[in-house]
This record gives C-alpha cells, structure tokens and sequence, in this order.
C-alpha cells in the first residue's frame, strides 16, 4: 500500500448535489528546483516498490534477508522523469553480518534495460547519495537493491528512499498531451457543452461532446460510461459535462451487467466518426477510448474488458460479485470506492485478483450512490493521463507518495 498522505484530506459531510472538491485544487506544476519524484520510507509497508525473497518492512524500513535458495531482492516501480533533468537517488542502508565474499548492491535501470551499479560493498551504515548521468533525464527510472547473502542472519536495510530532480535551467512545463492544457483537473476545462440526449445504437442514450469539436484540428478522445442501476445518464449530468468540457467526448446510456451495449456504443460512434452529418465527423480519435461505469456500469465494463479498441477501464464502486471480474482485463484499471460503501469488500477482492496496472482510492467520507461524484475529477485526471497522453501525470497524479489524490482517501497500486 502506498503511504497515505493526509495533508490536503477532505473533511466534513456531503450532500449529494455537491461536487467534493472545497478550496483544493488539483494544478499542474511546473518541474521545479530540487523536486521530489519519489520518496519511500516503508513504514506503510512496500508502497510502490515489490520484491521477492524474504523482505519485511516496518518503521524502520525495508529489510531484506539472505538465504541459501534465492537472494531477496526490492525493485521500485517505474518511475517518471519526463521534464525533469540532474536526477539524484539517495537512500540510508545498513549492512548486517555480511561474510566476506559477500556484498550487497543498489542499481538503477532506464526505460526497462539493464540494471547499472550504483555501489556494491560488504559493510555500510548512513546515507548514499548519487547523481545519475545526464541521459537519464526525461526516461523512466528503476531502483532495485540486494544482497548477496547466504543466511537469515546476514541482511541489508534500506530507508528513506529519494529521487530528487531539477528542470533543465530552472522549471519546465509538463510534456504537452492531446489536449488542450489546463491548470486545474476540478474546475471545467476550456470547451463549452452540448448534449444529445436522443442519441446512439437506440437514439436513447446521451452523447456529450464539445461544442466546438475539431476546433485547432484536435481528435476528441473517447469515453463510453455506464451508470448505475436504476439511474441513467440524466443522473450523471454533471459530471459527464465535467468530462466533456475537458475534451472528451462522452456517450452514456442505461446499463446492464452485460456489456455488449458499451460496444454497439462504440461501433455507433466510428459510424458518427465517419458520417458527413454528425457534427462529430472525422473529430474523433478512435484509438484512445476508455470503457467505464459506476456500480452495474463497472461489472458491465468488466464484462467487455478485453474488447480489443479500448485503452483502459474505469470502475466506480462496482466489484465483481465473483471476484473473476479482473480476468478480462488487458490495459491499466482505475478503481474508485468509498469507506461507507457496501461494495468496497468486493471491490478489495477484485483489486487482489488484478493483474494490469491498477490504482485504487477508496475514498473518505463516501457512500455507494456519492463514489463516481466524489471521485470524478480522479476520472478526469486519468482520463487525461490514458487518452490525452498527458504523461506527466503517472508520477504528479497517481504514482508518487505526494499525489494529491492520495490525500482523499486509502490509496493502493500495483503492477506498474
């Protein structure tokens, strides 16, 4: 589990007209002097870091142990460096009863390649401090630490991981997505709204789009949202409009736990796509669409997770009622829930059943009916990370110890 911060946390009761956002905003900043990327001290256990072997953690941080069959090893996730530059990992490490022709080694990999030595030694004890070469600036980055060690006795402790960076000549701005920037995920973004409410494969679905479509030859990425029983897209207006006005082009219509109607929804909009009438033709990017849906809407969108046209899925307190529902996906899942919701048990089974990427928030102070308004700025956010390819986003928003969605509730992620 990732290490919860708690300074932005959002407090007090909501009814459920109200957006839950207060006076917090979720900005895009610049890459700035010295700034943290990564830091992990383990207290909460691997956060976003996986191993193998014997390790345990605890407050004084990870500690590995050697053994006769397979040396431990501790690996962090990757780790996003795109505008940043003058990178710089340190850590504290502690070597105990190493024999000699043994030694333990920390190492860093970049974009996936093979590990480089930072240091290899028999003994240590404090702090370590490296400043990475230059070509490590705007890839990915990889930790891992082991030692090589042939019993439990013999151990390395490792604590108070940092990845510190700089922008090249002061801040840099965010690597540009498909869209058009914004400063802020919970404010509208800059498109106006329209919305069709006889549309789709039946003509009774809602299509929510910008008004200006096309404007500046942008693409409008794609989402097909399924809501929860007994409610329709009427129920969701506010936050399909959210989502529009951030660029992407909405369709939604009444659910069912099948999902083959997220399906005939999309055939529906390539046909729009390439439909001289439609005030969407050719404004489409039909290669960057997301299938998601809140309570049935999700278990529908488990059920048509590996349709071959989407890049990920989003589930808004809807867990499988079988816990099988993860075996069809095949792109990375956002899962949102609520502390006061009865689907949070099976929505925990289905996040130790998933395999892909996975980032989940159950969120504080949230119920069943309140998960997809308390959490849709998290959808927008990700939306802009999946379909606008607004990279910067992975480590800003999601994956670093200091997302501000971290502060909204209990935050886990995987498999990255």
């Amino acid at each position: 589990m990732s290490r919860i911060n708690r300074r932005l946390r959002v407090v007090g009761a909501v009814a459920v007209s109200t957006v839950v956002v207060g006076a917090i905003g979720f900005t895009t900043t610049s890459a700035s002097a010295a700034a943290s990327v990564c830091s992990e001290d383990f207290s909460d256990g691997l956060g976003s870091f996986t191993a193998s072997g014997f390790v345990s953690t605890g407050t004084y941080g990870a500690r590995l142990s050697g053994s006769l069959l397979s040396g431990p090893t501790l690996t962090s996730a990757s780790i996003d460096l795109a505008g940043y530059s003058d990178v710089t990992v340190s850590y504290t490490q502690a070597a105990s009863g190493l024999d000699l022709g043994e030694s333990f080694s920390a190492a860093y990999s970049v974009d996936g390649g093979a590990f480089t030595t930072l240091e290899a030694a028999r003994t240590a004890t404090g702090s370590a401090s490296f400043r990475l070469p230059a070509p490590v600036a705007d890839r990915t980055l990889r930790l891992r630490f082991s030692p090589d060690a042939s019993s439990a006795l013999e151990t390395l402790t490792v604590d108070d991981v940092l990845v510190e960076a700089e922008g090249s000549g002061g801040p840099t701005d965010p690597p540009p997505g498909s869209l058009p920037p914004v400063a802020d995920v919970t404010a509208p973004g800059p498109y106006a709204v329209t919305i069709d409410s006889t549309a789709g494969p039946g003509n009774d679905g809602w299509l929510v789009y910008p008004t200006s479509a096309g404007q500046d030859g942008v693409n409008h990425p794609v989402l097909v949202w399924g809501p929860g029983a007994g409610s329709g897209p009427a129920d969701y207006e506010d936050m399909l409009r959210q989502w529009a006005s951030h660029g992407f082009v909405v369709y939604s219509e009444v659910s069912s736990s099948n999902g083959d109607y997220m399906v005939d929804a999309l055939d529906w909009l390539e046909d729009q796509n390439a439909t001289s009438s439609s005030p969407l033709y050719q404004d489409l990017d039909t290669s960057e669409v997301a299938f998601g849906g809140h309570s049935r809407g999700s278990i529908g969108t488990f059920d048509v997770a590996d349709e071959q046209r989407i890049e990920t899925t989003i589930h808004v307190a809807g867990g499988s009622f079988d816990g099988n529902g993860p075996a069809s996906l095949r792109n990375p899942a956002l899962y949102v829930g609520g502390d006061e919701d009865f689907a949070t048990a099976n929505m925990k089974r289905d996040y130790a059943n998933t395999d892909v990427p996975v980032w989940f928030n159950i969120l504080d102070g949230t119920d069943h009916i309140l998960a997809t308004r308390n959490g849709q700025h998290i959808i927008t956010a990700w939306l802009r990370w999946h379909l606008a390819d607004e990279k910067f986003r992975r480590t800003e928003n999601f994956l670093s110890v200091n997302c501000p969605f971290c502060d909204l509730g209990d935050v886990q992620h995987k498999n990255w």
